[in-house]
């Protein structure tokens, strides 16, 4: 009887070492990249994301931006993040749907034109988190929209546009009126007016119309022509693919551009004399890190903007000194929070 009560005894001390073994699941140990994860939670390298993009990966704007946070997630945090190119609007809920059945954690999109899907398909995977990049609709345990202020970056190449302009008319151009679209075109349009008018061009003022296309390049320089020909000498688009209709129909008519959302210095630095490049590489991977660490969930807004260093100014030696150290200025006002934008909203 001694024997079995013994070993009775030691059974149940070993049981709850065991216990006590997995209570040990709840320490945090470093992955391999140096990102503390709870054990028993996926790390970067399990973790399984896609982002859908709505034009292709070397549109030198948008999706170009977009893309270069999959290429830095999976360099900087052992990510193995995926993505689709060009899916259409008829395709967003069936694309959306394709990944959440496989079970992936995370599915983003780069666009506000994808928030009426992914809320309609979360609803129906509550396990995948749903991150829409300029989206507005947070109204779901899983629905975790990532907001760009990107109106902060058209103040930046207002301010530029200001000092650049001679006849003080300025063409814009957005492929969508969606209301992100519209704050940053009202903050772009007023800012660069106003400058204008300081400079003494008092009959300063712009032109805003929508392509309502993201991709017809054809459209983009037609559109960019009418405006030139109406008096138009800065131009401003934010359109994807499109926006290279409009810098080529202003390189054929001798107008500047401010160039948004990548280095479109590059395509032409006589007639894109400075850019908004938008580091999206650095969005990206914060905003995974943390995810991974547990800080990212539904029901929110994430905003980032300037002084997180997501929008930042590429000069050309075609772009005025002025201008230059004027949009200096204005970065170092962003960070300080001594500028208020959404005064500036429509």
């Amino acid at each position: 009887m001694k024997r079995r009560t013994l070993a009775l005894m030691l059974a149940v001390v070993m049981a709850f070492g065991l216990l006590a073994g997995c209570g040990n699941k709840d320490d945090k140990t470093p992955d391999d990249k140096g990102n503390t994860q709870t054990d028993g939670k996926k790390t970067a390298a399990d973790v399984k994301i896609v982002l859908l993009l709505p034009g292709d990966i070397n549109d030198q704007g948008w999706n170009a931006s977009n893309y270069a946070g999959v290429v830095a997630c999976n360099e900087q945090l052992g990510t193995s993040m995926e993505y689709v190119e060009a899916v259409q609007d008829a395709d967003f809920e069936s694309t959306f749907r394709e990944y959440a059945v496989k079970g992936y954690d995370i599915i983003m999109a780069a666009g506000s034109q994808f928030d009426e899907a992914a809320a309609t398909v979360a609803a129906q995977y509550p396990d995948t988190l749903f991150m829409v990049v300029n989206g507005s609709n947070s109204d779901g345990d899983n629905l975790c929209p990532l907001f760009p202020k990107e109106y902060e970056a058209s103040y930046l190449g207002a301010v530029i546009a200001g000092y650049l302009t001679e006849s003080g008319k300025f063409g814009l151009i957005g492929g969508d009126p969606n209301q992100a679209m519209k704050d940053l075109m009202a903050v772009y349009g007023k800012t660069a007016v106003s400058i204008a008018k300081e400079r003494g061009i008092t009959d300063a003022e712009y032109t805003l119309a929508y392509s309502n296309s993201w991709s017809d390049v054809a459209l983009g320089k037609q559109m960019s022509e009418s405006m030139i020909d109406a008096g138009a000498d800065v131009m401003f688009v934010y359109a994807n693919e499109l926006g290279l209709g409009v810098i080529n129909g202003a390189k054929e008519k001798g107008a500047k551009v401010v160039g948004y959302s990548s280095d479109q210095t590059q395509i032409d630095p006589a007639t894109v004399v400075a850019s908004i490049d938008f580091d999206y590489a650095t969005m990206y991977v914060w905003a995974i890190n943390e995810w991974l660490g547990g800080n990212l969930k539904g029901h929110q807004i994430v905003e980032v903007g300037v002084p997180e260093d997501i929008y930042f100014p590429v000069y050309t030696d075609n772009c005025p000194a002025e201008a230059k150290t004027a949009c200096d200025e204005a970065v170092a006002a962003l960070k300080a929070g001594s500028v208020d934008l959404k005064a500036l909203f429509d």
